[in-house]
């Protein structure tokens, strides 16, 4: 089904609107020249709610909304807990591991891992880095975001990759972090108000116009199996949701790689105003993922009864889309695409700010700051060119994009906790202890996928991640102690937190029990 022109005039105006946005949030004063600290982190001058709409933007995109809704299409409420327990994670890693951060005033993750191990380390994880988010995260958003595009208006999936490459870039590629993040303000409100619409109005439709909880009630009524949040060993989709294991097991380790130590995320907070803005920001964030299985779980349900017969549960979401009326469906599309845009800009400035700063400043240290901006945004470019030609060989022939992220990221998960946890936590931690951490990680892990292929890949993330700590810890044990002149000493940080903190982490806590004793 096409767009109706009132549709595309909403969408054109949106457009419009975020690169005028962007523009004028870039400009720079007369003289000035904008140097890394500007671009790549925003002048250090990010306030808590530009952090927080940021974070949940770089989040949500593409593989979120149309792969957990595709997740929610097969397995139903349960997918949630990626959502639900993130916010429980982000509360965690604005208290203990944010101060860390900051006071060491980084750039870039591997940047800290070369002050608290060596430049081995760091040379390590930014390659690895570079090359998961090039051709697994940037891939997916690519592929997955075109495939809305191609279920929604017919475009043709590689005309739908570009246009979302030359939006993302057209916006962010000059202003840097400092577009991104002010641009994600008004991205994360068109897509929690135009998401929440999507919803309302589909469980409305289920409720024969009776409005939204009619609609809850009949949905819940008809499939109560896919409002379990926690599966049993008989669900046929345990293996994806291995039943405990989502509350005190392996996607512990998934989410603190994820919201703790991924560049991708974390470096809005390194580019906070102060340490105490950092942790609001994390703290509005984590209130607003409370709400996102609303947005990007509920329509893949929904779906269940609007459209039982799709070819693959990733179409779920643009499906659900096209019930829309004429006008709102353009409101949706718009809000579809900022999720998309706003992950794929973020997506790209975090490849450059590595590139550039951990190992091309490494071999050209003699340059001028304009030089190292100029080099982070050809980097820009090239990475979302790899990314354009790799993401149909990748992905075509994966029903799930959520899945294949997953599957993909943890292989290399457990060994990214174990090094940070250790390097953050414990001043015996070597640097031989984590390059055993890392390797080990994907050995162990591709050893459990090809010869226990029954055994959760959540469960084996806990698994690989308790061997790797136990192996990385005996080598730190028996290796030689170095000396890391630079490594933070934690007991020089400060982990108190403000009264408001504790309040909203109080009531975040307090929420998630009530989710879960209700759709236990």
């Amino acid at each position: 089904m096409e767009l109706a022109n009132i549709d595309i005039a909403v969408f054109v105006i949106y457009v419009i609107g975020l690169i005028i946005l962007a523009a004028w949030v870039s400009r720079e004063k007369a003289g000035h020249t904008k140097n890394t600290e500007d671009y790549f982190l925003a002048s250090k001058s990010l306030p808590w709610w530009a952090i927080g709409a940021s974070l949940i933007a770089a989040n949500i995109s593409a593989e979120q909304i149309i792969g957990m809704s595709g997740s929610g299409y097969l397995i139903g409420l349960g997918i949630a807990s990626y959502e639900w327990m993130a916010a429980l994670t982000l509360v965690i890693v604005g208290k203990y591991m944010l101060p860390i951060f900051l006071k060491q005033k980084i750039y870039t993750m591997p940047q800290y891992l070369e002050q608290r191990y060596n430049h081995s380390v760091r040379m390590v994880m930014a390659t690895f880095w570079i090359a998961l988010y090039v051709f697994v995260n940037l891939t997916s958003i690519l592929w997955l975001g075109a495939l809305a595009i191609n279920t929604v208006t017919g475009i043709d999936m590689t005309y739908g990759m570009i246009f979302l490459g030359v939006f993302a870039l057209s916006y962010s590629l000059y202003g840097g972090l400092k577009a991104v993040a002010f641009t994600d303000i008004i991205q994360v409100v068109l897509l929690i108000f135009g998401g929440l619409f999507l919803s309302y109005l589909t469980l409305d439709i289920i409720g024969n116009g009776e409005g939204f909880w009619r609609g809850a009630m009949i949905l819940t009524e008809q499939f109560p199996e896919k409002f379990d949040m926690i599966l049993s060993e008989d669900n046929k989709y345990y293996k994806d949701l291995p039943g405990i294991s989502v509350l005190i097991g392996g996607m512990w380790v998934m989410n603190f790689s994820y919201w703790g130590f991924n560049q991708y995320i974390i470096q809005r907070a390194l580019a906070a105003e102060s340490l105490e803005e950092a942790q609001k920001g994390i703290n509005f964030a984590a209130f607003l993922k409370l709400l996102m299985p609303i947005i990007v779980v509920l329509p893949g349900i929904a779906a269940i009864m609007l459209a039982p017969d799709l070819e693959k549960p990733d179409q779920a979401y643009p499906t659900m889309m096209n019930l829309m009326p004429v006008g709102l469906k353009g409101l949706i599309f718009a809000a579809l695409v900022a999720a998309i845009v706003s992950s794929l800009s973020s997506m790209i400035n975090s490849i450059s700010t590595i590139f550039t700063m951990d190992i091309y400043s490494h071999y050209r240290a003699d340059k001028s700051q304009s030089h190292y901006v100029a080099v982070g945004r050809s980097i820009s470019v090239i990475a979302l060119l790899i990314a354009m030609v790799c993401a149909q060989p990748l992905l075509a022939s994966f029903d799930q994009g959520f899945k294949f992220i997953q599957d993909f990221t943890g292989f290399f998960t457990p060994g990214i906790v174990v090094i940070f946890i250790l390097g953050l936590f414990w001043s015996r931690a070597t640097a031989n202890g984590a390059i055993v951490a890392a390797i080990s990680s994907f050995i162990l892990s591709c050893g459990f996928y090809y010869f226990k292929p029954d055994l959760p890949f959540i469960d084996r993330v806990g698994l690989v991640f308790v061997i790797c700590l136990v192996l990385a810890i005996i080598i730190s044990l028996f290796g030689k102690q170095e000396s890391h002149s630079q490594a933070v000493n934690i007991k020089d940080v400060d982990f108190s937190t403000s009264r408001s903190f504790n309040i909203q982490s109080i009531i975040i806590i307090l929420i998630l029990i009530a989710l879960y004793t209700t759709w236990w």
